[in-house]
């Protein structure tokens, strides 16, 4: 999308405009707006003109623009239909250079999740990777996944279902059987030196409008939960709240307060398979900059950097 379509939605999003003000506003002459309108027309807006100026009567379903329009936080949006991964399309743009990018896509065809696992990506899931260039250290890096898993948890909270998180990221729901089952994954990519982060691709996959038995049994959808949700205003939500909670601004300590108001994994008995080696005991904290306090059998607590983590029962 051009800068000047760009500036064009933001300027609708506020409301009603004439034309002769968008003129004004974003520096180009009228017959450049009227052009922009039909290209944004034809991009599937239903825009009408009537004495205020121009009107956003309706939306498209999902693209770059439709999720741009009316978003509160500062990214551009990359869509594609089908893409083999947002996250290689991401690490392409920050190799050009780019960042504040989400690259979207409706259907990935070579998916990831961690360590390398497959990850099923059909048609209708939120598949999206944020290209940022933060300008935190390294090693305060999971920070930005734990606010991550945060926003999908709060995004899924307000279309209705109880969504929690198990460390580090991945979010869970609990079917009626009391079996929990992924409803996201959040892949997190970086480069960088000892002391700078080159660049940072977040990337969370949302089992959305996807029916069930299209997943692994270990997964499920919102689609299996509440009914189809709307996509754009889902993934916009988790945009906007990832942006509150890593802003320059922001206070970090309200990332791992908001980690542990949406935590499954604190309070339960864990297994957590690391480098160094197989730590149980029960989840009793998460601390700066995401690393997850193990009290063990023998009353010692342990704190894991790394890991991947099992929940041994039910809290």
């Amino acid at each position: 999308m051009n800068e000047t379509r760009r500036e064009l939605l933001a300027a609708l999003a506020d409301g009603p405009a004439p034309g002769p003000e968008l003129a004004e506003r974003l520096g180009v002459s009228r017959a450049a707006v009227w052009k922009q309108v039909e290209a944004l027309r034809e991009a599937g807006f239903d825009i009408e003109s009537d004495g205020d100026g121009y009107r956003v009567v309706s939306v498209p379903e999902y693209g770059a623009a439709a999720i741009e329009f009316g978003l509160g936080a500062p990214y551009e949006i990359e869509y594609h239909d089908r893409i083999a991964s947002t996250n290689d399309r991401a690490r392409e743009l920050a190799a050009e250079g780019d960042e504040n990018v989400v690259v979207v896509a409706d259907e990935q065809t070579g998916g990831r999740g961690r360590l390398a696992r497959e990850w099923t990506a059909p048609s209708g899931g939120i598949w999206a990777s944020l290209l940022l260039r933060p300008p935190r250290p390294p090693a305060e890096i999971p920070l930005y996944t734990l606010a991550a898993a945060v926003a999908v948890a709060r995004a899924s909270r307000e279309v209705g279902v109880d969504a929690r998180i198990k460390w580090p990221n991945d979010i869970l729901l609990t079917g009626e059987d009391g079996a929990e089952r992924k409803l996201c994954g959040i892949l997190t990519e970086m480069e960088g030196e000892a002391d700078r982060v080159s660049w940072l691709v977040v990337g969370p996959g949302v089992n959305a409008n996807i029916d069930a038995d299209a997943l692994p049994p270990d997964a499920t959808s919102l689609r299996a939960a509440v009914g189809d949700v709307d996509r754009r205003a889902f993934l916009q939500r988790v945009l906007e709240t990832f942006y509150e909670l890593t802003s320059a601004d922001a206070d970090v300590e309200g990332i791992l307060d908001a980690w542990r108001e949406h935590a499954a994994t604190l309070g339960r008995r864990v297994r957590i398979d690391t480098p160094g080696g197989v730590v149980e005991g029960e989840a009793v904290d998460v601390r700066f900059p995401g690393s997850l306090v193990v009290r063990t059998d023998d009353g010692d607590e342990r704190v894991v950097h790394a890991g991947d983590c099992e929940h041994l029962r039910p809290a």
